[in-house]
């Protein structure tokens, strides 16, 4: 009796102990906007025993430093299966690392999607194409999943709308995360730019597209690039923008 009443005495006295670590790592956590990072059992059997201690332990970037190495050596050998389950476990190590995101994203939508389309084993074109797509939508994933833990950078805003533009065609959803991308602090300037583009594109939106690319154009001749002029004289056709509204056509 006197044995359980210690055990029990310790336990709480533990548990008290616990509880304020594991409050301030919570809001760490929330501070550094980690999203799903989980250290379970299924991780472990993945990574083995000692990985899995020495992520527990704070080693957390050397095991994912080491599990992108090996996925570079799936990625050469085409083991897509294998690069996919390696990339899961660094992105969930590290997910503050912008890199991984991004090329998890870019072995899946690019790279496993091309082996996906010329796959010669497969002679039915329909399932090469449902391949294709099914590793379009993984790396869409992992760059979405990278924006939840990473929603003040805005270099996987701008990989997002690479993909939607390049392998979606959808002109309007590359606009809208190009636009996300050019919000933030640090992004490359192009990404105003390549926003309003993409918009121009898009049906029913031409007015819109055609306002954003002339507030560009009237910043002056740092934004007079040929694609912006190309793109302004095609609206201003297709609006029936007055001639003497039009930019001046040396500048085509």
């Amino acid at each position: 009796m006197i044995r359980a009443l210690l055990v029990l005495v310790t336990l709480i006295a533990l548990g008290a102990l616990k509880l304020p670590i594991e409050r301030d790592l919570a809001a760490v956590h929330r501070q550094e906007h980690f999203r799903g990072v989980e250290f379970n059992l299924g991780l472990r059997e993945k990574i083995g025993q000692l990985g899995f201690i020495a992520a527990l332990s704070g080693f957390r970037s050397i095991v994912a430093d080491a599990l992108f190495i090996q996925a570079h050596v799936a990625w050469e050998r085409t083991e897509w299966g294998r690069v996919l389950l390696l990339f899961q476990h660094v992105t969930t190590l590290q997910p503050r690392a912008i890199l991984f995101w991004d090329m998890a994203a870019w072995h899946m939508a690019w790279n496993a999607s091309v082996a996906a389309m010329n796959d010669r084993t497969q002679p039915r074109l329909a399932l090469r194409v449902k391949a294709q797509r099914e590793y379009f939508a993984l790396g869409k994933d992992f760059l979405e999943r990278g924006i939840r833990n990473n929603p003040d950078r805005p270099e996987l805003y701008e990989a997002l709308a690479r993909l939607y533009k390049e392998k979606y065609k959808d002109h309007e959803r590359a606009s809208e995360f190009f636009g996300k991308a050019a919000a933030l602090p640090g992004a490359r300037t192009y990404n105003r730019r390549f926003s309003a583009y993409e918009l121009s594109y898009c049906e029913g939106r031409e007015r819109e597209a055609y306002e954003r690319l002339c507030q560009l154009y009237d910043e002056g001749e740092k934004e007079r690039l040929p694609t912006l002029i190309s793109r302004l004289k095609f609206l201003e056709d297709k609006l029936g923008i007055p001639q003497e509204q039009r930019i001046p056509d040396k500048n085509r």
